[in-house]
């Protein structure tokens, strides 16, 4: 998700703005859901943004999804825990 605008940042333990993550995953320094999987984190993501955006099939978000999440640091870290 893009952080642009402050309420889209989630929070550190110590209430300060995540600069790492977005306020639907990460508060107060935690992951809202640590026990989800990128493949649980792709479709929801996917389907969120098919909802939103009429021109993006849920195929095509799944797709961008795929190629985009595992890249991301909470994925990538957890990947490396294996």
């Amino acid at each position: 998700m893009p952080l642009h605008k402050p309420e889209d940042h989630g929070t550190e333990a110590n209430g300060s703005q995540s600069k790492k993550y977005c306020a639907y995953c990460y508060q107060t320094g935690e992951f809202r859901e640590p026990e989800m999987t990128l493949d649980e984190m792709i479709e929801i993501s996917a389907k969120g943004w098919s909802d939103q955006d009429p021109d993006v099939s849920l195929e095509q978000a799944r797709t961008q999804m795929k190629q985009i999440l595992p890249h991301l640091e909470r994925w990538r870290a957890l990947e490396m825990q294996f």
